[in-house]
């Protein structure tokens, strides 16, 4: 008997920049497949995240500068020194090293056995309300935008 395998199929959330998927929320499902589990393997993945920059840390370099600058001088000159302290400081402050961060994603490999034999390897975010064990009946639900497996429960 000749086995199919079909692609494997990644669902990374936050990863892709695809809302997570909630199961309170009505979906078109525009494909159903149901099948066993045949293996199931929880994995961590990690991404390593450069923070977003905003305005407010280039505005408060740009303070602080300022403040730094108006204490030399007199006159016209301690403008001056104020100006180019703040243009000085919101330099340093927006051309600063960003930081970074390891976010950890908890993923699920599963490989289904389609009731047509097929067998079907798809990894997706844990749910800790949906954990799985070799032998569960699952369905594979695919959508416009990826695929998710679910518990078929009697």
């Amino acid at each position: 008997m000749m086995r199919k395998w079909l692609v494997l199929l990644f669902i990374l959330p936050l990863a892709l920049s695809a809302a997570p998927y909630n199961r309170n929320q009505a979906r078109t499902v525009n494909k159903v497949v149901f099948g066993v589990v045949d293996s199931v393997r929880y994995i961590t993945h990690q991404d390593v995240v450069d923070s977003q920059r905003n305005g407010w840390e280039t505005l408060l370099g740009g303070v602080i500068g300022g403040l730094i600058g108006n204490q030399f001088g007199g006159g016209s000159g301690r403008e001056v020194a104020t100006a180019v302290g703040a243009v000085a400081g919101m330099g340093i402050a927006h051309n600063r090293q960003p930081t970074r961060q390891i976010v950890h994603y908890r993923l699920v490999e599963l490989l289904i056995r389609a009731e047509d034999g097929t067998l079907i390897d798809v990894i997706q975010d844990v749910d800790a309300s949906m954990l799985f064990q070799p032998e569960d009946k699952v369905r594979i639900l695919y959508f416009d935008n990826g695929v998710r497996v679910d518990k078929t429960y009697p």
